[in-house]
């Protein structure tokens, strides 16, 4: 099969691929976000399927992790975003859902009475992960940075 005929590559495998390659080179997240010039998060998202990468970033990346062009023609491509019900099995995925659950009415109405009527994007956002030493055992300090949009009506 000609490859103009093929399917291209679903973003989860190449997303797959990326990452086993990332481990196997000893690469980390944050060296592909530099390499790219790209916030961690963001970066490690859209390598893992969430996000189309720019040609030209996925060019660094499949040449940097020895990956072929099905990898980078997959990278480039618009995903398609949908909730796996498999990632709630996940413990670390499962705990940040249970942050939500037990803060998010909490976090509702905080947003409310400092903003008003509205909500944070998510599509004007920002996240990062850090890690913060602490005598009685290492803190993950998630922050969630998104515009606010308030309701017009």
């Amino acid at each position: 099969m000609s490859d103009s005929l093929r399917p291209i590559m679903d973003k989860q495998e190449a997303g797959q691929l990326v990452n086993a390659q990332r481990i196997r080179k000893g690469r980390t997240w944050a060296e592909l976000a530099q390499l790219i010039d790209a916030p961690e998060v963001w970066a490690a998202s859209a390598l893992l399927g969430s996000f189309p990468l720019p040609p030209e970033a996925a060019e660094k990346v499949c040449a940097e992790l020895e990956l072929g062009g099905d990898v980078r023609e997959s990278l480039v491509a618009q995903p398609t975003r949908t909730f796996d019900p498999q990632l709630l099995s996940d413990p670390t995925i499962y705990r940040l859902l249970e942050v939500i659950q037990v803060h998010g009415p909490a976090l509702k109405e905080l947003i409310h009475e400092k903003f008003d009527d509205g909500i944070m994007s998510a599509i004007n956002f920002r996240v990062d992960v850090d890690r913060r030493e602490d005598p009685a055992g290492d803190r993950v300090v998630i922050t969630l940075d998104g515009k606010f949009l308030d309701y017009n009506w």
